[in-house]
This record gives C-alpha cells, structure tokens and sequence, in this order.
C-alpha cells in the first residue's frame, strides 16, 4: 500500500512541474508581450483516505492584485485628461501669439495694438501723409486679422475636439464589447475547470483603454464576469453591452454650444455628459465646452470694446476729401422711436473741405427714425433714406461734393452714441465679435475714406468756411487716445469685469492662457507621476523577472530529475519484489 501510495506521489510530482514548468516557460515567452501578467500555478495536495498521494495543480492564476490594478485603472483616467488637456493647452497657447521679454513688440494681440496706437499718434503729428495713412489702416487690419486668426484657431482645436470626443467614443464601446465577448470566454472556461488568466489579462487591457477615455467602476461577480459602469452607477457592461451614442458637429463656430446645439454623451437615454469628469473624453469635453469657450469669450469682449472704442471716435471724424455718400451698418426700421438729445451737424463739404451748405440738428426733436431722416433729407443738397436693408444712407446731391457729419453733442440710443455711430456711417471696424471683426471694406478699398479730422463744431460757421482743415489730425489722436485710455469690460470667460487699457485687457487674456498652460502642464506632471509609480508598483508585483523564472525553471528541472529518481528507484523495487516472489 506504501509504495503504492509513494508512486502515486512521485508521479504526481512529475504532472505538476511539468505544468509548472509550462506555467513558467508561458510567462517568459510573454515578458514583452502588452498587459501580461505573471503566472503562478497553485498547487493543491491530493489525498486517500488518510494518506497524501501527492500534488495536482488546482488552478494558474495572475499575480496581480485586484486593488493594486484598480489603482493604476484610476490613475490612468486621470493621466488620460492631463495628457489632453495639457496637448490642447499647448496648441492654444501657440496661437495667442508671444511678446518678447522687454514687453514692447511680439506677435500678440497687445503688442498689435501697441503699434496700432503708435502708427496713430505718428499720423496725428503728419495727418496729410498718405503713407502714414496705410501704416494705421495697415496696423488696423493686423490686430483684425489676428483676432480673426486667433478665434479660428479656438474653434478649431473646439472642432477637433468635438472629432476627438467621436472616436474616443468609439474605442470604449469597442472595448465594451471585447469585454463582453471575453466574459463569455472566461465564465465558460471556470465553469470547465480551464485556465483563464490569459482571458483576463485581455480583459484588464480592454479595461485599461475604457478608463484612459472615461473613468468607470468595475466588479468580477462569483461567475467571473466583470461588471463595468459609469462612475455615477450607470451599467455599461451587466448581462449585455450598453454602448455610448455621441454624434460629432463637424466644424464649430462660437455661436455652439452644449447643451443647446451641440452632442453630449448617452447610455440609451440618459445624458452622462455630465458624469464624465476624467479620462481623455472627460479632458476633451472640458475643452470643448468649458476652457475654449471662455477664451472665446474673452477675445469676443476684446474685439466688440476695441469696435466701441475706435467707432465711437471714428464716427466723430470726416475724410479729406469728405465721400459722396456715407452709408450705415446698423440696421434699424423707420418706425424705431429716436431716443436722443442734444445737437449733430450735417455739412456739405467741396474737396478742398470748404462748406457749401450744413445744417444743425436737434436730436431730442425726432419721434421716430423716419421723422429724423426726413428733416436730413429736407437739407439742401443733400439726400437721405434708408435703404432696403434698413441701412441708413445719406449723400451729397451732387458727385462733386462730400458729406460730412459732426457729432457736436447729440447721442442717440441707449449706449448714448454719436449719431453717425448710431447708424453706423463711418465705422473704422465692422463685424460682431473676434470671430469676423474687419476694417470697413470701404475704408480698405479707398484709404482717403479714412476720417483722420473732424468737421468744425463752430457756432459761427459759414458757408464757403474750411470745415474740415487739410491739417486736422485731431480724430487720429482721438483713436490713439481711446486705444491707451481706459476702457470698461464685462465679466468674460476667466476675467473678471475691470476697467483697464485695451492693450493692457490683451496682455491679460494672453496671461490667463498662459496661466492655464501651466496649470495643465502641472497636472500632466502630477498624473504621470502617480501613473509611472503605480504602474511600477504593478509591475514589481506582477510583471516577469526572466532571471526569476530561469532560476524556478532551473528548480523545477532539479525537481523533475528527482521525482524521475524516485519513481525509477520504486519501479526497481517493484522488479525486486516480484523476482524474489517468483523463486519462492
């Protein structure tokens, strides 16, 4: 019964280092292989009755533990949003532009303006130069076309953002279902008793690519089916794949947003938009809705102050030459009430800026647009209507002479405007906002448009006077003025409401950007640190040491010899026993 009992052992011995040495041969063939970990064989002892028969192999299981893995998936979710938005942050940094580190020139927005008010100041000492006229609208038109370019570089990164979001969408619910598919796999394979390690491994790497995009809470149930769901209970993976819906905008404009005309997130019917605080989506949707729009924001206050500002002086001024005919931007109908008071002048002015008819107005005098316009068009030689867009235009009767407005005291509207502002008849910039700001095509077409003087304000003005002096750069150094001057805005984006400089609310939206920089640039450097020290800490636990598993292959080999030993030793005694049976 002993040496019955004893070669059961040895051979057991045998089956279990071969399985052993398997176990471990599999996991040096895999020591590069991505999301393995390492393999051990447990060993169970087997019995009869009283007497141990040996060793079997109950299971191969991974060395990984489960709480040590939950910590690298949630560090992962969080290097996955610092990676974003860190990568998003730099591209909009790039696109502010930069200024040197004296602060006098660069290529941003401020110092843009800088050099607008400097090119203005120069024309105001020169006001009949031509070529100081082209270095202003030049300027003008530079600190457009950079408010422009840089709020086309905000929708942009919002657009890719939006893409991003599409197909990292798209890899989760991928993994979702290589998840399900898995578990299949894996409760079957239990169920028979088979080795599954390597299905989980597979599993965990599916897991890892979910919460890189999004961060999730997961479970293994008793079967050996994980259970995913969203961070606020929401099941992705249960008994079936409930996937993500998003549907992508395709390109993006300021005028968009979430949640009135822009995809959120769902599971079925429920908007988890709101829910997904990390992982890469949670980084792209922070962007795309929150960070981008408020630079958006910022630069939209910037441009309709610096509008304000340059208008309301322009729209104070005439050219010389005074134009023919001067026509409005705002659109307005000829039944609007007129809420204004105080004076404006409208002249008729020859090309040298004598006066040959004007006529004050009494701006508190008008019940409506139509009763106002009317009175100017009663003027001599002059016409005045409203054309089919509800744009005011007034002209001069005849092709040789100008129309020229001075602002005096009246103000219309609310914002109590100058009343070519009002209308719009002599803007220097158009549009509504960063995104189409532009130097009135008018101007841009025909610089002598350019209003540098201001109509006379004289009581005591008379016909065949100089109304306009040929060195008038009085409405040039107004435009100087309000760009150095200070300036009230609204709360917008990450600025509070202040009142400050044009130039100096520039450099602020340049220095809240560069703040976000390197805030996201911190919190890269904070989530890969937490991420390598976990990751690492895995790896000690559960990654292959080659020189362990040579050094176990070579134990496991001396073992083997000697259960082979052992089992040739007993084979000799059973040949012993039944030759000393057979001679008796």
């Amino acid at each position: 019964m002993s040496m019955r009992i004893a070669y059961s052992a040895a051979n057991s011995a045998l089956m279990t280092i071969q399985s052993q040495m398997s176990v471990s041969s599999n996991n040096i063939a895999n020591a590069d292989t991505d999301g393995y970990t390492r393999k051990v064989a447990n060993l169970t002892a087997t019995n009869s009755g009283s007497y141990g028969t040996g060793v079997t192999v109950s299971s191969v299981t991974s060395t990984a533990s489960s709480s040590m893995v939950k910590s690298v998936v949630k560090a992962s979710s969080t290097l996955g949003s610092a990676e974003v938005v860190a990568s998003y942050m730099s591209s909009l940094g790039d696109a502010m532009g930069t200024i040197d580190s004296d602060g006098t020139t660069g290529s941003s927005l401020s110092s843009m303006i800088d050099d607008l008010e400097s090119s203005l100041r120069s024309l105001a000492d020169t006001p009949e130069s031509d070529t100081l006229v082209a270095q202003v609208l030049g300027a003008v038109d530079d600190a457009a076309s950079q408010l422009r370019t840089t709020s086309a570089s905000v929708q942009q990164l919002r657009s890719q953002a939006d893409s991003d979001i599409d197909a990292a969408v798209d890899t989760v619910n991928s993994a979702l279902n290589t998840i399900d598919s898995l578990n299949e796999q894996i409760v079957s394979g239990q169920a028979r008793g088979l080795d599954t390690s390597n299905l989980e491994d597979q599993r965990y790497t599916a897991l890892q690519s979910i919460s890189e995009n999004m961060e999730v809470s997961y479970f293994t149930d008793s079967n050996g089916a994980m259970k995913v769901y969203t961070d606020n209970g929401i099941p992705l993976v249960d008994s079936q794949v409930h996937e993500l819906s998003f549907n992508s905008a395709g390109t993006l404009n300021s005028g968009v947003s979430y949640p009135t005309n822009l995809s959120g997130i769902t599971v079925g019917s429920i908007d988890i938009t709101s829910n997904i605080n990390s992982g890469a989506i949670g980084g792209l949707l922070q962007l795309r809705d929150e960070d981008l729009p408020a630079v958006q924001d910022e630069l939209d206050q910037l441009a309709t102050s610096l509008m304000t500002a340059l208008n309301s002086v322009s729209n104070t001024g005439t050219s010389l030459p005074a134009p023919n005919s001067l026509t409005g931007t705002a659109t307005v109908a000829g039944t609007d009430a007129v809420d204004g008071s105080g004076t404006v002048r409208v002249a008729v002015l020859n090309s040298d800026g004598e006066v040959d008819e004007y006529q004050d107005f009494d701006l508190s005098s008008y019940s409506t647009i139509d009763d106002l316009i009317a009175d100017i068009d009663g003027m001599g030689g002059i016409s005045a209507s409203l054309d089919s867009d509800g744009h005011l235009v007034i002209s001069a009767d005849d092709t040789d002479m100008g129309v020229s407005i001075g602002a005096m005291d009246g103000t219309m509207g609310t914002d109590s405007e100058n009343m070519s502002m009002f209308f719009g008849l002599n803007d220097l910039l158009t549009g509504t906002g960063a995104s189409d700001i532009s130097l009135s095509s008018r101007i841009a077409e025909d610089s002598s448009a350019f209003a540098v003087g201001a109509l006379s304000d004289s009581s005591t003005l008379t016909v065949g006077e100089i109304g306009v002096a040929a060195g008038d750069g009085s409405v040039a150094t107004a435009l100087a003025d309000a760009l150095s001057g200070e300036t009230t805005f609204d709360a917008a984006g990450n600025m509070s409401a202040m009142t400050t400089s044009l130039s100096s609310y520039a450099s602020g939206i340049l220095s809240d950007v560069s703040t976000s920089v390197d805030s996201s640039e911190s919190k890269l450097a904070s989530a890969e640190t937490r991420y390598t020290t976990q990751s690492e800490a895995l790896s000690s636990q559960s990654g292959v040491n080659l020189d362990e598993e040579n050094a176990l292959i070579s134990q496991l080999e001396n073992a083997y010899a000697t259960a082979a030993s052992l089992i040739e030793a007993l084979n000799s005694m059973f040949d012993d026993l039944l030759t000393a049976v057979k001679s008796t």
